[in-house]
């Protein structure tokens, strides 16, 4: 499960890809599949989070892993380079990895 917070210190990685409206589902897809046949069961993997631009031209993913050693060891194996050679034909790839340094609540009580 994904939890954003400073006290777990985790690699975060926010990669924005960038896409022609006519893409982004095959986009989507293949990053689904590359996640979930093989990313996630790498060791390190914490989490991931998919999400589609509202205007079509934008795919975002957030993914948590508990190293930069560990995403490493995961861009090493081959099993996800298919998926990923194809998503880089159709859309431009702008990644980048992080930490959490705060994290902030509304003050608005959900509905």
């Amino acid at each position: 499960m994904t939890t954003i917070s400073p006290s777990r210190k985790l690699v975060t990685l926010i990669n924005v890809f960038t896409v022609e409206p006519a893409n982004q589902r095959q986009l989507l897809e293949l990053l689904a599949r590359a996640t979930e046949t093989s990313v996630r069961h790498a060791p390190g993997f914490i989490s991931a989070s998919l999400h589609r631009g509202l205007d079509g031209t934008k795919v975002t993913m957030y993914a948590q892993w508990r190293s930069v050693e560990y995403y490493q060891a995961m861009r090493e194996n081959p099993a996800p380079l298919p998926y990923l050679q194809q998503a880089l034909a159709i859309a431009k790839f702008d990644p980048g990895m992080y930490e959490v340094v705060e994290t902030y609540s509304g003050t608005e009580s959900e509905p």
